[in-house]
């Protein structure tokens, strides 16, 4: 049998390690019901978030795009897994 991923809209953020990209990070995974933020940890030389999701802690590197799932869960994706998954709308 084949599948094919339904067509749906996300919010993403690219992680550059600017701070405008971490604090768009951190707004992005604010929970969609208004309660409080999930918690995003900053490694000290800013080059690597650890975003806390559903699944656990995941490692997210620069470049790495932080996308909001269908539930409001966020996690880390590679940019080519990215680049080949969605496109811009």
């Amino acid at each position: 049998m084949k599948f094919r991923k339904k067509p749906i809209v996300i919010d993403a953020v690219q992680f550059d390690g600017s701070e405008k990209s971490i604090l768009d990070i951190m707004v992005l995974n604010k929970p969609m019901n208004g309660g409080v933020s999930r918690h995003v940890d900053i490694d000290p030389g800013g080059k690597t978030l650890f975003i806390h999701t559903l699944e656990g802690k995941m490692e997210c590197s620069l470049m790495d795009w932080v996308i909001k799932g269908v539930k409001g869960e966020c996690y880390p994706c590679k940019p080519d897994i990215f680049e080949a998954t969605y496109e811009k709308v």
